[in-house]
């Protein structure tokens, strides 16, 4: 893969990661988990972002 796809995939993972964190954050806030134990909020946060990373590795390698 070229520095140039390398560079936009970096790109697309982290702005799509602060969509996805915001969002979750407002979801989690209307849910009413907000206050649950942090390992909580932290295994969602850590089970989205490996899943957002995922999808996007596989959408750049079936363009690439």
């Amino acid at each position: 893969m070229s520095a140039a796809r390398d560079a936009s995939e970096a790109l697309a993972n982290a702005a799509s990661g602060l969509v996805v964190s915001l969002a979750l954050v407002w979801l989690l806030r209307a849910a009413g988990f907000w206050d649950a134990p942090a390992p909580v909020v932290g295994g969602v946060f850590f089970a989205a972002s490996v899943a957002r990373a995922y999808a996007l590795r596989r959408w750049f390698r079936r363009r690439g």
